[in-house]
């Protein structure tokens, strides 16, 4: 985003902030949020004592997203953003650091984690990847960070937080359980993971997985020729029975290592789509966490037997 953009938008959000002195509606506490898994998380720690927008879609790309000046007015109306933070949205980084008090509370949820814990990364400004919602126990924290945040702002509901929270973490729980016990039915040996981009490696630390990206952590980066046949060559060495392509980037990329693989005889199949850096359609199973991580498991396991 250049500087001429991120003047607009701030001058746009200086201004409407200014209409918005008080910016709840009906009481309740208007609260942003950016990717579609904070969203769900939010709306089920905050559920109708809260309003919640989010600004991200299924199959958006929070790396490459930029704000549009519709989201300009739902930032500058928000008592909260909760947002990831480690730079996974690097379009809207400078916007959220320049807004100073255009917005009361902002708030990064995986900057609150232990980041010696962390996958390091050279492709992000915070030197860590940011795809951490894939360790169900980190989404556990930002669960706990959001019922925190929430309580701090409307006391008067903070029972109510801590309750809901308590359901959402016992139904985390079930599915880390849950999905353990899928993933074991897959030989360790089977458990290669090869997909459009790096965005699987706490899920791939998690479960004991070897996961491998066409695209390195950053969607905004691009795969070429060479990293296409040391792939396919790393595929044919292993015998990997099928590789996957990602929502929310295109699909091209592994259709052409799909390609590659099988112009040197060797047979592998698109295994099916994953959700990684976005859920699925909203009203959908796969449109919350939960589910997004169920069918993300049971797609991977069953193309991999």
């Amino acid at each position: 985003m250049n500087s001429k953009n991120i003047l607009v938008i701030l001058f746009a959000l200086s201004v409407l902030s200014c209409k918005n002195e008080t910016s709840t509606t009906n009481d309740r506490l208007n609260v942003v949020t950016t990717t579609t898994m904070i969203t769900d998380l939010v709306k089920n720690v905050g559920g109708d004592m809260i309003n919640v927008q989010g600004l991200m879609g299924a199959g958006v790309d929070p790396h490459l997203y930029k704000a549009s000046a519709g989201d300009v007015t739902k930032l500058s109306g928000a008592d909260i953003i909760f947002y990831n933070g480690l730079h996974l949205e690097g379009k809207l980084v400078e916007v959220f650091e320049k807004m100073g008090s255009a917005t009361k509370t902002q708030v990064a949820l995986g900057e609150r984690l232990d980041k010696s814990t962390l996958i390091g990364s050279d492709y992000f400004a915070s030197n860590y990847d940011p795809h951490v919602w894939f360790n169900i126990q980190y989404f556990k924290q930002f669960v706990e960070a959001v019922v925190e945040v929430l309580s701090e702002k409307d006391p008067k509901n903070k029972e109510r937080y801590v309750a809901n929270a308590k359901t959402y973490l016992e139904q985390l729980d079930a599915l880390e359980k849950e999905v353990k016990g899928i993933i074991e039915t897959l030989p360790k040996e089977k458990r290669i993971l090869v997909t459009a981009h790096d965005a699987f490696n706490y899920f791939g630390k998690s479960y004991d997985f070897n996961v491998v990206g066409l695209q390195g952590l950053s969607t905004a980066t691009e795969a070429g020729v060479k990293d296409v046949q040391r792939l396919s060559q790393f595929i044919i060495d292993n015998d990997v029975k099928a590789i996957f392509i990602e929502s929310s980037v295109p699909r091209r990329t592994i259709e052409a290592l799909e390609a590659a693989v099988k112009a040197k005889d060797h047979e592998v199949v698109i295994g099916g789509s994953l959700y990684s850096d976005a859920l699925g359609d909203a009203e959908t199973i796969e449109g919350t966490y939960i589910g997004m991580f169920r069918y993300n498991v049971h797609t991977i396991v069953n193309s991999l037997k």
